[in-house]
């Protein structure tokens, strides 16, 4: 939504105000017309009652309008600049492309400074934007290595053995077909459970067939069968409706934090609550583990994470739990209707 230089809104939502340019030149014209008047008045208050009066009053008027006047360019070309500054910031858009930096933007005045301001703040916007794309490519090429390295290692060996069975199985005697026929069902039956362990982490069917609450419980049975971490779940029965973009990001969230516990912390067992209140809801993973050092550095696991958050104006706090061992990430999301 944007306004023009006028003052009127393009958006429906926006009040129409009235410009600093004509607010200011209306001010200045009062009080022009008000110490004139007052001069008048208190210097020579027989001009008022004169017999030339309308003669003196055209005059005044001429002069008062000649500075009225003047004043208007005057103003225009202090005002300008800020104009300007204003269309160059309606322009700005990273997406499509590089902003364009205000030109001769110098602290000597404050639409200079304003005008630096900007520029910095563009410069900082798109070096972040860069760094965050960069991330976001890595960790796709990341999961993309790592899918490929569980295809080839769990997958492409199971069917290399349901190829050697199968091969073995046109020159075996009769009496040994059924056995070499059940090695290669069960190494068949390995695959299908690899291929579908895998399709779950790339996109959870339980979060769009059962809901939030029932994907993280699943999550954490998969979790405790397949890490042998034991997970416990603390989960709210009512929970306030929550976009499926919000839903998404809460369980990567847990499924990321649960990864670090298992990898990271030496911890053996893991809690996941999930609670509304206070306008949103809150996830937390807690762990009894070695906490964090303190001069740790967040790694890609962490800063993946906070981005996910940032893309639905949510927080992640992660911090060593005050009660006992271990610590405790929390994810704070506010739900759109209790803004």
């Amino acid at each position: 939504m944007s306004s023009t230089g006028d003052g009127h809104s393009t958006g429906g939502s926006r009040r129409r105000y009235v410009p600093l340019f004509h607010r200011l030149a209306v001010l200045n014209a009062l009080l022009v017309v008000g110490a004139v008047v007052l001069t008048i008045v208190v210097l020579a208050p027989s001009r008022l009652f004169g017999r030339r009066l309308d003669e003196e009053l055209a005059v005044l008027a001429g002069v008062l309008v000649l500075v009225v006047l003047v004043n208007l360019m005057l103003l225009r070309r202090v005002i300008r600049p800020l104009q300007a500054l204003t269309e160059q910031a309606r322009r700005v858009d990273l997406a499509a492309r590089p902003a364009e930096r205000m030109p001769g933007a110098a602290p000597t005045s404050e639409v200079g400074e304003l005008a630096l301001t900007l520029n910095e703040m563009l410069e900082r916007l798109e070096s972040e934007r860069r760094e965050a794309t960069g991330r976001v490519l890595a960790g796709q090429e990341a999961e993309r290595l790592r899918i490929a390295q569980e295809l080839h290692d769990q997958v492409g060996q199971d069917l290399t053995a349901v190829l050697l069975s199968l091969a073995t199985l046109q020159s075996s005697p009769p009496a040994q077909q059924p056995a070499t026929l059940a090695e290669a069902q069960e190494a068949v039956r390995a695959s299908l459970e690899d291929v579908r362990r895998i399709a779950l982490e790339l996109r959870p069917e339980a979060l769009d067939d059962l809901g939030l609450a029932s994907a993280l419980a699943v999550l954490c049975e998969r979790f405790s069968e397949r890490s042998g971490l034991q997970v416990t779940q603390r989960i709210a029965e009512s929970l306030p409706e929550i976009s499926p973009e919000a839903e998404l990001v809460i369980y990567r969230v847990a499924q990321e934090a649960l990864t670090n516990i298992a990898r990271h912390s030496g911890s053996d067992r893991a809690q996941v609550a999930l609670a509304s209140g206070g306008g949103g809801v809150t996830l937390a993973v807690r762990d009894w583990g070695r906490g964090l050092a303190r001069d740790i550095v967040p790694g890609s696991g962490i800063r993946g994470m906070r981005e996910r958050a940032a893309l639905i104006g949510a927080t992640v706090e992660i911090k060593n739990d005050g009660s006992g061992p271990g610590c405790e990430l929390r994810l704070k999301v506010t739900l759109e209707g209790s803004r």
